[in-house]
């Protein structure tokens, strides 16, 4: 079923917990995480990219995502992912689209604000959920650690600020990951964190979630963090599937992505503890 993520993440936030917000990028991907949340009893986030339009049109996404988000027996959200065109996210908010992202966090802080209050109240009128990002997390590229990445670290003074002008249902932040693949293992600050997890109650997301360990994902899922994105170790596991498959058959090779995306996907719901959401 179709849902909102307003109440998962209250509760992920609650029993401390991150849920999966893996990307898709055709009927494949989407299919395996619906099949993986199903097996596991568990929620997902099923997020399409506006940078990924180039392998998915928007309303090809829009029909597969209400296709399976509504056939799903388990919570789906059905989420925008680093929207940055405005009338795309306006798009997304009235066809169907449950949370959508507003990714202006390259832009200055008053215009960050400016844009992301701007759709926030297009967006809640029609009951749709919001998430902006402060702060900015760069591209693993060329990361070697926190000193060289691009990224720019979220202050516990700026979310502040930006949640009480905003009102903003979630908030990416920015403490050292990447997006893509690393060449090293991000050095996440911790303590950053820990800060703002305590300053705000709004509930955190955390971008470039592949690559970042096993040990450092958990901790952030623990610690504050209520969604995590995941995408680049999702399609190198389907690659690496398919270099076990010694055949030359189309649906052999599809059916060794398919696995390898769910083998992926389901491990990342163990490091999250997304288990968490049946507690009573």
């Amino acid at each position: 079923m179709l849902v909102s993520s307003k109440e998962l993440f209250k509760k992920a936030r609650k029993r401390k917990f991150a849920i999966p917000a893996p990307n898709f990028t055709d009927q494949n991907s989407i299919k395996a995480y619906v099949e993986v949340a199903e097996k596991l009893d568990l929620p997902v986030i099923l997020a399409y990219a506006e940078v990924h339009k180039e392998y998915l049109s928007f309303e090809e996404a829009l029909m597969l995502g209400k296709y399976y988000g509504e056939k799903a027996n388990i919570p789906a959200v059905l989420h925008l992912d680093h929207g940055t065109t405005k009338d795309l996210i306006f798009k997304a908010i009235d066809q169907g689209f449950k949370s959508v992202m507003i990714d202006a966090s390259m832009e200055s802080f008053d215009k960050n604000v400016e844009k992301t209050k701007e759709i926030v109240e297009y967006a809640h009128l029609r009951g749709v959920v919001v998430e902006a990002e402060i702060g900015h997390v760069g591209g693993g590229e060329e990361y070697n650690s926190k000193d060289d990445s691009d990224s720019i670290y979220t202050t516990v003074e700026d979310a502040n600020r930006f949640i009480q002008a905003t009102n903003v249902d979630s908030l990416a932040i920015s403490i050292g990951t990447a997006h893509g693949a690393y060449k090293g293992e991000p050095v996440i600050d911790f303590n950053r964190l820990k800060e703002i997890s305590k300053a705000v109650e709004t509930p955190l997301v955390l971008h470039g979630g592949s690559s970042s360990g096993d040990e450092n994902l958990e901790k952030c899922a623990l610690e504050g963090i209520n969604k995590i994105n995941i995408y680049t170790d999702l399609v190198t596991a389907a690659y690496d599937e398919v270099q076990k498959v010694k055949t030359n058959d189309y649906y052999e090779l599809r059916n060794a992505q398919i696995n390898g995306m769910k083998k992926c996907l389901e491990h990342y719901y163990g490091v999250f503890h997304t288990s968490k959401f049946k507690n009573q």
